[in-house]
């Protein structure tokens, strides 16, 4: 039996009414400029609580909290894990960290909301979604996917779902941005054991995400992948091959060689073509949609309306996370569903890395890929002391 309306059951709010607490780990640039906002706003219409901060840097926590409003800031997981019971814990920290800090918001009873890339391999996914509760009704633990959450992305899958526009044929997924040797300068960046991987993973996750989510299951890839310019572990440029198990075929490009930037899908149907193009966020205008020849004007008409417009956001996707934490139901991007995309990045590793075809679901236990996205590949997996040593957790 479901809850009344207004009232959620987590284990860390037993009295059932309470407004739902929320605590943030890590306080940088992320949290700063996309959770703290996303839940200050849903916050002012819903019974929301920020009840603490967490980072290793004390200075760094105490002014987050004193400039939010947020009354307390610690420096201790567990301790704040403990303290405050949280129903919902908001992790904008280095990818490195999210499986173990995701485990142990799970056991304490909150729901998780963390930052992509979800974590460094599957293996620590599957580790994450084995914490996860049993009971049908969470706790469960997210990704932030924000791009399949405006209302173009959300008009175009019901398009593509009722295959108003035909069967999908051709597809292109392009996330092409720039990042200069100072952006690399930071001691976490470009390493395999901190951010899991380079532009497949940490940037072009986003996209190819959004194209899994309106494309549905892939069945195989080929990719190539290179370290062009940046002396990194990880490569700087990825492109990838890509056939759904609904026939269509992909073209992917991530790159952080690009000076002139952007990031665009297209999807090529029999009746129509579909294409996105924006940079970090898009509005419904950013969408276009070609009738083919012989599709009545009145028809286009009708799929170039795309309603309210909802920007695809930290807001957007957390307004829904929010409505299933209260319902006790599992949200999207969370187990099976959050996993797919970070499937695919590890298999258009292991495409690029050992020049095979690899298939949907062949990355498991004893397979290299599983465990860590480099697979031990000879002139791929780190050589050299991890950089990422140098920054403290």
């Amino acid at each position: 039996m479901s809850p009344p309306e207004g009232v959620f059951v987590t284990t860390s709010n037993p009295s059932h009414r309470e407004p739902v607490r929320v605590a943030i780990v890590g306080t940088g640039a992320i949290a700063r400029g996309s959770h703290l906002p996303a839940l200050t706003a849903l916050g002012a219409g819903q019974p929301l609580e920020i009840v603490a901060a967490v980072d290793v840097d004390a200075s760094s926590v105490e002014a987050f909290c004193t400039d939010a409003g947020i009354a307390h800031p610690y420096t201790d997981l567990d301790r704040m894990l403990a303290e405050q019971r949280p129903d919902l814990v908001t992790l904008a920290t280095p990818p490195r960290f999210h499986r173990d800090q995701t485990v142990a918001a799970l056991r304490a009873g909150a729901w998780v909301w963390c930052e992509k890339p979800p974590c460094p391999s599957l293996e620590d996914f599957d580790a994450i979604e084995a914490a996860e509760g049993t009971a049908g009704d969470g706790p469960y633990a997210a990704i932030v996917f924000q791009h399949r959450f405006g209302s173009g992305a959300g008009h175009v899958r019901e398009l593509l779902a009722e295959q108003a526009l035909g069967r999908p044929l051709v597809a292109h997924c392009q996330t092409t941005w720039y990042r200069d040797e100072a952006y690399y300068s930071a001691p976490w960046r470009g390493s395999w054991s901190s951010e899991g991987g380079g532009p497949a993973m940490g940037h072009g996750i986003h996209q190819m995400d959004l194209l899994l989510d309106l494309l549905g299951p892939w069945a195989e890839i080929r990719a190539m992948a290179g370290r062009l310019v940046h002396d990194v572990e990880t490569e700087d440029v990825s492109t990838a091959l890509i056939r759904f198990e609904n026939g269509a075929m992909a073209t992917v490009v991530n790159s952080v060689l690009s000076p002139d930037e952007v990031s665009r899908i297209r999807i090529d149907c029999e009746r129509a073509t579909v294409e996105l193009t924006h940079l970090y966020g898009y509005r419904n205008a950013d969408w276009r949609i070609t009738p083919a020849p012989g599709v009545t004007s009145e028809e286009a008409d009708v799929w170039r309306d795309f309603g309210a417009d909802v920007p695809s956001s930290h807001e957007a996707q957390l307004k829904g996370l929010l409505e299933d934490l209260r319902a006790g139901r599992r949200p999207r991007s969370s187990g099976a569903d959050g996993r797919k995309s970070l499937e695919l990045v590890a298999a258009l590793y292991k495409a690029a890395f050992t020049g095979a075809t690899v298939r949907a679901g062949e990355i498991g236990p004893g397979d290299p890929y599983y465990g860590a996205l480099h697979g031990d590949a000879p002139g791929w997996a780190p050589e050299r002391p991890d950089r990422s040593a140098e920054v403290v957790a």
